[in-house]
């Protein structure tokens, strides 16, 4: 009997951690489709990743469930405790993720047929592959539950502030260049900003990654911008 219930709580752990790298694969999809999307204009792949973060909520909502009916069921300890702690933590992180890139395939259909310059979005190329390089290093190190590189990960948030500081003075520049520009790329700030923000929630997941492998949470902290000095406004379709 016993081995019977070590053998099921390996098997609800098991689908546990398969559905959290399903959930991070379909994410870090929506993500680059989005970037594809906006970088190209196209509005029929912009809607494809706005349909997908339905499947992603459900995701999320099965992970959740799962996680709590197992606690309740087995009232596991120590390092299968955490891992199950962290499953949460991480579906959270990557549900906001799948929203930002559906507000940015929103945006892409918002601004359909009002490209002026395509040097307006050679920013936004640097950006997303910086952010979608976190991401895809996170999702790598919580599969493989690698702390080295989920502290790594960690560690590059500033770089994603930075180039987002710099593409949002370029896009300044650009609306200060010709009026009929603001419109675009008042856009493309939001955009930029969502994409900072995924960044963001990369470095979230390494977090957790970290507490999950070792047990500690992160107690240093990292410089960071004072964002209020760069963007002191918020996009209402951040709102999920």
């Amino acid at each position: 009997m016993a081995d019977h219930i070590v053998s099921a709580f390996d098997l609800e752990l098991k689908r546990l951690t398969s559905k959290l790298s399903e959930m991070g694969g379909r994410a870090e999809s929506m993500v680059s489709d989005g970037v594809s999307a906006l970088v190209r204009m196209d509005a029929s792949l912009a809607r494809d990743v706005v349909k997908q973060d339905l499947l992603l909520d459900t995701l999320q909502r099965e992970i959740d469930e799962s996680a709590i009916l197992t606690i309740a069921k087995r009232q596991p300890m120590a390092e299968d405790l955490r891992m199950i702690i962290s499953a949460i933590r991480i579906s959270n992180d990557l549900e906001r993720i799948g929203d930002l890139a559906k507000n940015i395939a929103r945006r892409v259909r918002s601004i359909e047929g009002q490209v002026h310059n395509m040097r307006y979005l050679n920013g936004m190329d640097r950006i997303s592959d910086l952010s979608l390089a976190q991401l895809k290093d996170v999702l790598d190190a919580m599969t493989s539950r690698d702390s080295e590189l989920a502290r790594a990960v960690w560690l590059k948030d500033d770089a994603v502030d930075n180039l987002y500081t710099s593409l949002f003075r370029e896009l300044l520049t650009y609306m200060m260049e010709d009026p009929r520009n603001i419109t675009f790329c008042t856009h493309l700030l939001f955009c930029a900003k969502n994409i900072e923000r995924i960044g963001d929630h990369a470095t979230n997941i390494a977090e957790t990654v970290m507490y999950m492998v070792t047990g500690q949470n992160v107690m240093e902290g990292r410089t960071t911008r004072d964002e209020e000095n760069v963007l002191p406004i918020k996009d209402g379709m951040n709102e999920a």
